[in-house]
Order: C-alpha cells, then structure tokens, then sequence
C-alpha cells in the first residue's frame, strides 16, 4: 500500500508530528539561550578591557564568517570525536550548541548596533539626574534599544525556524528528514509539499505573534 493508505499517512502525519516537535525544540532553546548571550557578547565586544574585546570580536567573526551547517557537523562530530558520553540525548546536544553560539554572534551584532545607535547625550542626562549605569541602562537605554532592534530580531526569529532544517544534515529526524524519508519511501514529492505547509504554518504563526508584540513597541503612533 503506498503513501495515501490511510495507516501509512497516519502513521506519517505522527512522524511530522515529531518531527515539529524536535524544531520547535531547538527553535526555543536556541532563541531563550542566544538572546541573551548575544547581549552579552555585545557588551564583551564593546568593552575597554582590550582581551575582551578582541575576543568578543573574535568569537562574532568565526561564528558569522561559517556556515551554520558546517558548526553542525563540527560541534555534532567533535563531541563524539572527545568521547563526551552524554547517553541517548547526547546527539541532540552538538548542533543545539552550535545554534545557540550562531545566533549569539548575529544578536550580538543587533544589539551593539541599537545600543550605540543612542545619543550620548541621553546617558549624561540620567547622570545627572543620579542614576546609577546600571539604572540608566535598565530604564532608559534598554527599552529604546528593544524598540530599535526588534524589526532585525524578528528576521532573524523567522530566519531560525527555517534554519532548524539544517540539523537533518546530521540525522535527525525533524520536519525537513522525516519528509525527504517519506520521498525515498513512497517515491513521490507530496511529502515534500506538507513539509512546506508545517513550515509555513509556523512561520505565519510566529509572525502573527511577533507583529501582535510589536504594536506595544510602537508608542509614538
């Protein structure tokens, strides 16, 4: 019985399921840890203490110059090559580390760029006023820096649901690998296109959900 028996599509539809389940997993660890190691990294980069610094530097260049597939495949395979024994889940780990460093290096740059996008001028004003650095940067500079960069984000948020495909490089059976092994199975494409309809769906609903958000940014409207 081929593709549409309906036991093997049901047995198909569970598989994409699954297969959802694993993106939208790696979709979430990747944005709730890279988001802020990104700040971090930014701030690293825009230190006075030069080793940082150039470090920072160092860090956004290797991970923004190579391909994200190709940290992969290098965090996947070096931690096996190490012999880090991490059980059963321990193939999950390599490309999620890779993930979160890549993205890491882009918000970093997304940050840095919406914090010195901010007058001088604003940081002497809230010293004057007696606010600590810290203070000036939680309650004045942050919150223009959210509203600056939040258009860049969502490209990127958008960018990483489709990116989540690239894990299937190394064997792991999210959206894009549990299709393409329906293809070879049943040797036709429409696998392919419910593939294309998950991603879609996910897409739109991020979106949907991303412009709601927006609309609190925009306060001068």
């Amino acid at each position: 019985m081929g593709f549409y028996d309906p036991n093997n599509f049901a047995v198909f539809m569970g598989q994409m399921l699954q297969g959802a389940m694993l993106t939208l997993a790696y979709f979430g660890i990747t944005l709730v840890l890279s988001l802020p190691l990104g700040l971090f990294v930014a701030f690293g980069k825009m230190s006075k203490f030069k080793p940082l610094s150039w470090f920072m530097s160092g860090f956004i260049y290797l991970f923004r110059g190579t391909p994200l597939l190709l940290q992969v495949f290098f965090f996947y395979f070096g931690i096996i090559l190490i012999g880090i024994q991490m059980g059963p889940t321990g193939r999950y780990i390599g490309p999620a580390i890779a993930f979160v460093l890549n993205y890491a290096a882009y918000f970093a740059e997304i940050y840095r760029g919406g914090i010195q996008s901010i007058p001088r001028g604003q940081y002497e004003a809230a010293h004057v006023l007696g606010l600590s650095k810290r203070q000036t940067f939680i309650k004045i500079i942050f919150p223009q820096v959210i509203k600056t960069i939040y258009p860049s984000v969502v490209n990127e948020v958008i960018t990483l649901v489709k990116d989540t495909a690239l894990i299937s490089g190394v064997g792991l059976y999210e959206i894009l690998k549990t299709s393409t092994a329906a293809v070879n199975t049943f040797s036709i494409v429409t696998p392919l296109l419910v593939a294309f309809i998950f991603y879609l769906v996910l897409n739109s609903l991020f979106t949907f959900i991303l412009n709601k958000a927006e609309k609190k940014f925009a306060y001068y409207k």
